[in-house]
């Protein structure tokens, strides 16, 4: 690089640190957690309150999130503001690594983790998942340069963020191993035992010390570190306990969300497999080990430790791009209009496709196979695109060919993953299905808020003032958007007892001495992902729209708590 784009080069990695805060801080808090969310945050709320709960393996989320409470205030974005710090700072990472990969690919790496939509899903849910990335990264990118202090601290926050931990250390691990069974000894001699006593040393006292003090919150939460070493079982656990999704719906969210990568890993993978680059070559062992460790284990959050590597190799072919001559600009450019216009031509084939799936075809099948009009389209646009990037390469260059098809799929896939990561935060739709979440998001809860706190200053003059009984609804959701008021959870309500607010299933009456009235709310749409059918999955592909199942719930609120029924009272 020259001596004036590396005197730029703090300010391009601002820039796309501003971006990444953008698309994880923009109406963080406007979605209401899911249940997983809530338990850790009701968590770090009782332990901001001065209660000791016990505490879930997660110990850095919510020692963090509850000093957030504790000092502010106990909302949804507080809820998410660690995660979402965290994964902003994600964009520095490649600086620590630019002598290895380049200093311009490290740029360019910072800018794709910035507008990824994985890493931007999981950087806006309430977990340690992107904590674990973050700092285990900023530990490593610590140690290759020889910075042992921050190295240690680094390690302990990561050590302290959960059982994904563990997913990054067997991942690193099985690498290390191969790649030191395949690669001859090394003859130059050892450092001296003083100094590699001396690193250790460096390295154990820092580490030690946060997990002392990172992991009890300066000695306020004990169990925090007992929280931390929980995460050891719970990922073994992982491996063995029924699951939320499956291995195919891991391999599809990371499919569906990673195109921009994907497509420019692809060459790169050629690339490397055929110059036999070492640095390609380990970046694709890594690839390949934490995807396959992610589709076993069944958890798509766990494909964060795949979208590292995968960006990585798409950033490192999307530098050689850039090195383009000026006589190649003409030709590279219409190549790039043409083959972007044809994209764009197939995508809006696709979406019509997904829009009517059902359309009656206008001709009578052949061989068995139904001549819809709109498929033969779409297959005739992808044989043009095709044919079109084959004649540039026989035509023009096979460079040209290359460059110009780079350059297209990012333009292309690069509006596609900015929609992607826009979905993803949950803004675009938020009745949408997206992959990242583990469980689905209350659909109503913000009225169901505001008519528990309207009733409640009816009554007392107060929004908080009227205590709420949950019966018969789990969901650590609920509990959390009543979390001002009094809750109290029963399994069985007391005939004899009239509280004055209660939360229920669907039911037709309390059977409590005092008369109520009722109002449902739909809580939650489960996505029936085992009755989906190929064109559901397609609409789902463009449109993140499935066939879903509704939960309402019922808000009960007794009557003389309303003034209409105090006035008519004697």
């Amino acid at each position: 690089m020259d001596s004036s784009r590396t005197k730029n080069e703090g300010w391009l990695y601002g820039l796309a640190f501003l971006i990444a805060i953008a698309f994880r801080f923009i109406q963080l808090g406007a979605a209401p957690l899911t249940d997983s969310e809530a338990t850790l945050a009701l968590q770090a709320l009782h332990l901001a309150q001065g209660q000791s709960p016990l505490l879930a393996p997660q110990a850095a989320y919510i020692l963090f999130t509850s000093l957030f409470f504790a000092i502010i205030e106990s909302t949804n974005f507080m809820a998410r503001v660690v995660p979402a710090l965290a994964g902003s700072a994600l964009v520095f990472v490649p600086y620590l690594f630019r002598e290895k990969i380049k200093p311009r690919p490290a740029l360019i790496l910072a800018f794709l983790f910035a507008i990824d939509p994985g890493l931007v899903a999981l950087s806006r849910l309430s977990g340690g998942i992107i904590l674990a990335v973050t700092f285990l990264l900023f530990a490593w990118g610590m140690w290759i340069n020889r910075r042992l202090t921050a190295t240690g601290i680094f390690l302990g926050l990561a050590l302290l963020s959960g059982p994904s931990i563990w997913s990054g250390f067997l991942i690193l691990g099985l690498i290390a191993i191969f790649l030191k069974g395949t690669q001859p000894k090394p003859t130059a001699d050892e450092a001296p035992i003083e100094d590699r006593r001396s690193e250790t040393i460096n390295l154990l006292i820092p580490l030690i010390a946060t997990l002392l003090l990172a992991g009890t919150l300066f000695f306020t939460a004990p169990n925090g570190l007992s929280a931390a070493l929980a995460s050891i079982p719970a990922y073994l656990t992982g491996w063995t306990s029924p699951s939320t999704t499956t291995s195919g719906r891991t391999l599809l969210t990371f499919v569906a969300y990673e195109m921009l990568g994907i497509s420019l890993t692809v060459f790169s993978l050629i690339r490397g497999f055929r110059t036999n680059s070492k640095r390609i070559l380990r970046l694709s062992l890594w690839l390949a080990v934490a995807l396959l460790l992610s589709v076993f284990y069944r958890q798509t959050d766990e494909l964060a430790w795949a979208i590292i590597p995968l960006l990585t190799l798409a950033a490192l072919e999307l530098s050689r791009a850039f090195d383009m001559y000026r006589e190649e600009y003409l030709e590279v450019g219409v190549v790039v209009i043409a083959i972007t216009i044809l994209s764009a031509y197939i995508w809006f084939n696709i979406s019509n496709i997904a829009l009517n799936p059902n359309q009656v075809p206008t001709t009578v099948p052949i061989f068995g196979i139904v001549n819809n009009p709109r498929f033969f389209v779409l297959y005739g646009s992808l044989v043009i695109l095709l044919m079109s990037i084959g004649l540039v390469a026989f035509g023009w260059s096979a460079r040209t060919a290359r460059l110009g098809t780079i350059w297209s799929l990012v333009i292309f896939f690069g509006v596609y993953s900015l929609a992607s990561a826009w979905g993803a935060s949950g803004l675009r739709s938020p009745g949408g299905v997206e992959l990242w979440l583990p469980d689905s998001r209350p659909l109503q809860a913000n009225l169901l808020s505001t008519s528990v706190d309207e009733i409640s200053e009816f009554s007392l003059g107060h929004i908080n003032a009227q205590p709420v009984t949950i019966f018969g609804v789990s969901s650590p959701a609920l509990e959390w958007l009543l979390r001002n008021h009094a809750v109290t959870i029963v399994s069985t309500l007391d005939p004899q007892v009239a509280p004055p607010i209660v939360v229920t299933s669907l039911m037709n009456d309390l059977a409590l001495p005092s008369a109520y009235r009722g109002q449902d709310f739909m809580w939650r749409q489960t996505p029936q992902w085992a009755t989906a059918q190929s064109a559901d999955w397609l609409k789902w592909f463009v449109f993140r729209q499935l066939p879903v199942e509704s939960e309402s719930i019922i808000l009960w609120a007794r009557d003389d708590l309303f003034p209409d029924a105090r006035e008519i009272q004697p």
